[in-house]
Parts: C-alpha cells; structure tokens; sequence
C-alpha cells in the first residue's frame, strides 16, 4: 500500500538515498544536525514511499516511479507526483479531516512530503474487508466524502486548467484497464474503447482516480483518501464506479459476507449520489453504470489484476457477469449489485 500509513516492510535505518535526507533539510522538516531512520511502506506498486522517523516526529516522504512494479511492461510520468501535491492541497482545504497534510514538495525531484497517520488509529479499509469486517456506515462515509469533494471542484475553470492531466490518466487508467482489456477480449472490444474515448474526454469535476479500499484508511474523524497520482478533471462517474468494482470483486472470496459487502454497495452509492448537485443523478449513475462492468472485466484482464483472485473459476465468474452487461448496459449501479449477488446463487 502506498500511503501514509500501513505496514512496514523494510528498515534501512540511514536513507536509502541522501536525497531524501537532503530534502528534509531543505525543506526544513528536519535539522542538518538530526538523522531519520527510514522504514519503506509495503504495498504500492507506482511509487516508492518511505516513513521518516525524527526525534520526537514522524512523516511521510513519496517518490514516483518511471516504471510500475508490475509484470507487464506499465510506464507512466513521474509528473503524477506534482498533481498528486496538488489534488492533495485542494482536499486538505475542503475535507481537512480526510487526507494526509502536506508538508513539502520537490517537483524536480519528484517527490514530496506529508504527515504520517499512526496505523493503530488508521485501518486501512481493504484489510478490514477481507477480513470479513464490512461496515456500511464506512462505506456511507466514503461515498459522501467523495461526493463532497467533487461537488466542490465541478464546473471549476481553475482546478479544470491545474488538472489538465488526460495524459496520465490516460497511461494510469485508461490503457492498462480498458484498452488492454480489450486487446484480449475481442467480443466487448468496441465496447470497451468506446468508454475509453468517451471517459477521457469528459471534463466535469476533480477526479482522485484510485478510490479503492487500498487507498482509504478508516480513521476516528471518517476515512482518509490516500494517493491521488491520477488526480484529473475529468469524469467523476469514474471515481463511483472504480470504487463500487472493489466491493462487487470481495465477494468472490471464499466465505465473504455477501449481503453485507452489497449492503455496503448500496450505502455508498447512495451517499455519493446525494451530494450530486452539479449534473442530473440519473445522467451520472448511467456512466458509472455503464463503466462497472468494464472496471470489474479489467481487473481480470488488464494490466491490473487484483491479487487476491487466484482462481480461474472466479475470474471467469467474473467474464460471464460483465460481458453481457457491456453489451446491454444498466443505467443503475443498484441493480448491478442486485444482480451480482444473484450471480452466486
């Protein structure tokens, strides 16, 4: 997980590159005469990032990476990490209780700094998912956050031209998850690059780009947003339905508290939908209706596959769900969801 929080997977003790030490200093985050111990956060796989502990502190320091740590080849601009210390100033000045606080930045670099959020008062919300513990109020709290933020960056010409980015959303989302989706799944191949088309030209509101449970930390003030590298105006129908796909996908896990995870789908769908005020409810849903079943193919199929499906019966579970919704699409996410868990019965 890249984030400011979560475990840890590697202690270097000194910096795994003075860089990083230089920066702090720069920056004034530390003093010249103080040595941070480094520790590397486990879990991301577009940038690498590193908790700094200092006397008496700690914080976060973020760098992007040129290539992903995935199998296949994945290259994306390091530029993202700007746009992510910029999506992040503008969420800390609307929703101030649900995101990192920034701290510092180095665009030449590539890299920034921001607080660190203690684990034990942070859960990160995908681990209390596949462990079972599904809370639709958590899901409610998303679903309005990310409304809220939205609704206060639609229809805004200055957010609009700071996040001209349909470059990296392009190389982040549009092509590892929809086009090479359908490079391989021939029958909905059209479908797919329709939407493609049709959401990267889209330019309604400040999109985050990675809603998911891996990204969001359950906090005691409401969840926290974690890595907005693909921060973008564009089509924010995305957000809803990049987010939903991650609860429709943990029910495939063996013993998965179904109704629960679909309980919780409802919720968050509900509570974003009624901080919409800047386009017809029924206009966007169709979108994010319409986008649900390609995200939930990609995820299988793309460049992206989730971890966790490790059995070819559920990912062709999967293919057999959302391939006749691409070609007869919902204009509801709720039904979708009603007939996902129909699917397991």
């Amino acid at each position: 997980m890249s984030s400011a929080s979560g475990p840890v997977e590697t202690v270097f003790g000194a910096s795994p590159d003075p860089k990083l030490d230089a920066f702090l200093v720069s920056k004034g985050l530390a003093r010249a005469d103080e040595t941070a111990r480094w520790s590397a956060l486990a879990g991301g796989v577009s940038s690498d990032i590193w908790r700094a502990d200092l006397p008496g502190r700690s914080l976060c320091v973020k760098r992007a990476l040129a290539k992903l740590k995935v199998s296949a080849d994945w290259q994306a601009p390091v530029s993202r990490n700007a746009y992510e210390w910029a999506w992040m100033q503008f969420a800390v000045e609307h929703c101030p209780d649900n995101v990192p606080r920034p701290l510092a930045h180095d665009p030449e670099a590539g890299l920034f700094a921001m607080s660190f959020l203690e684990p034990a008062q942070h859960h990160v919300w995908k681990d209390q998912l596949l462990a079972g513990e599904v809370s639709s109020k958590t899901a409610s709290a998303v679903g309005r956050l990310v409304g809220r933020l939205h609704a206060a960056s639609a229809g805004q010409a200055q957010v609009a031209k700071a996040f001209d980015t349909s470059d990296n959303f392009y190389a982040l989302r549009i092509e590892p998850y929809l086009i090479a989706t359908a490079r391989v799944r021939a029958p909905v191949a059209g479908r797919l690059t329709e939407l493609a088309e049709r959401t990267i030209g889209a330019q309604i509101a400040l999109v985050h780009g990675d809603v998911s449970p891996k990204n969001i930390l359950v906090g005691p003030r409401g969840p926290v947003l974690l890595d907005a590298e693909c921060a973008w105006f564009g089509d924010p129908a995305f957000d809803l339905a990049f987010c939903l796909n991650h609860l429709l996908l943990k029910c495939l896990l063996s013993g998965a508290p179904r109704d629960e995870l679909m309980s919780a789908f409802a919720a968050l769908a509900e509570s974003y939908c009624a901080e919409i005020n800047w386009e017809a409810r029924e206009t966007l849903e169709a979108r994010a209706a319409a986008l649900l079943p390609a995200l939930l193919l990609a995820r299988v199929d793309g460049k992206s596959p989730v971890e966790y499906l490790t059995d070819e019966q559920q990912r062709d579970h999967v293919r057999s769900f959302a391939v006749p919704l691409l070609q007869q699409p919902a204009t509801r996410v709720v039904n979708i969801g009603e007939r996902w868990l129909e699917s397991f019965r």
